[in-house]
């Protein structure tokens, strides 16, 4: 029996930074057209969190009955470890997708009705990632799956249930931010190249290698920051979000001197930590500035 603190474990906390800053930046986004709404921008928030829980779980329920996990240099595993049954694994998936849908009606309701299908959308996107008889996690098109889920449809999703509209600050904002979530999995997926071509989880970063997983690696968290001088045509406080470089640096450390295996466990947090303290910054320049 898995105990409380390998639940919480097994609900990858350090990838939760992915559901909060795309609500962080597109309330900032809404914040800049003078519409941020904290009750909804709340609501938004209890839904990006139960998907990615529910995301979590998911993937650990799928690999873990495929037997992807059997071998693993990542964070614990549920199902793969023998901690807890597949069944309750993908119940507490359920459960968590059950609380986002439920909130992510409410928002609808109070904005706009047909968000319900944006919604359902992300609730079977979150599924298939690994789950069902062709996942799409499997053929190399995760990380397109989170920059739009994780980007486009949070940021401006958080942005136009508030506002009702979305522009091009929200815009850029999205792209930033699915860079940054995207470059979370890409660092994910280059730890794990070795067992899952084992086990023949082809991901993106098996098919481009090793090398150029690297290279994707660290465009992708530059194009975040190019994005931040963006946003100073907007207001010239953006510029607030290059607090985070630092950060970034760190992260991408060990990406840089080919470290693998878990060495590369910390590239996820301090991946996702760059991603929190930017959309923190960036949003507080958008709403003071």
């Amino acid at each position: 029996m898995a105990s409380f603190a390998q639940w919480v474990e097994g609900a990858r906390p350090r990838t939760l930074p992915n559901a909060v800053a795309p609500v962080l930046a597109g309330t900032g986004a809404a914040a800049w057209l003078g519409q941020a709404v904290w009750w909804r921008a709340l609501l938004a928030l209890v839904v990006s969190l139960a998907l990615i829980v529910g995301v979590n779980y998911a993937n650990d329920y799928s690999d873990g009955i495929r037997g992807t996990d059997d071998v693993r240099a990542g964070p614990l595993r549920l199902v793969g470890s023998r901690l807890a049954s597949p069944r309750a694994v993908a119940t507490a998936a359920a459960v968590s997708f059950g609380i986002g849908a439920l909130a992510g009606l409410a928002l609808a309701l109070v904005s706009q009705p047909w968000l319900i299908a944006i919604g359902a959308a992300c609730i079977a996107g979150a599924w298939l990632y690994t789950g069902g008889s062709k996942p799409y996690g499997y053929i190399g098109l995760g990380e397109i799956a989170v920059f739009v889920f994780f980007g486009l449809v949070a940021v401006l999703g958080t942005q136009y249930t508030q506002a009702l509209r979305v522009d091009w600050v929200g815009g850029v904002l999205a792209v930033a931010t699915g860079a940054l979530s995207s470059a979370v999995l890409v660092a994910n997926n280059l730890r794990d190249i070795p067992t899952d071509e084992q086990a023949g989880k082809i991901t993106l970063a098996v098919r481009l290698g090793d090398a150029r997983t690297r290279v994707l690696y660290q465009v992708l968290v530059a194009l975040a920051f190019v994005l931040t001088l963006v946003l100073t045509a907007a207001t010239p406080w953006c510029a607030v979000g290059l607090v985070a470089l630092p950060l970034a640096v760190r992260a991408a450390a060990p990406v840089r001197s080919g470290r693998g295996g878990r060495e590369l466990i910390p590239v996820l947090r301090d991946t996702g930590l760059t991603m929190l303290v930017w959309s923190i910054a960036v949003a507080a320049a958008l709403t003071f500035g």
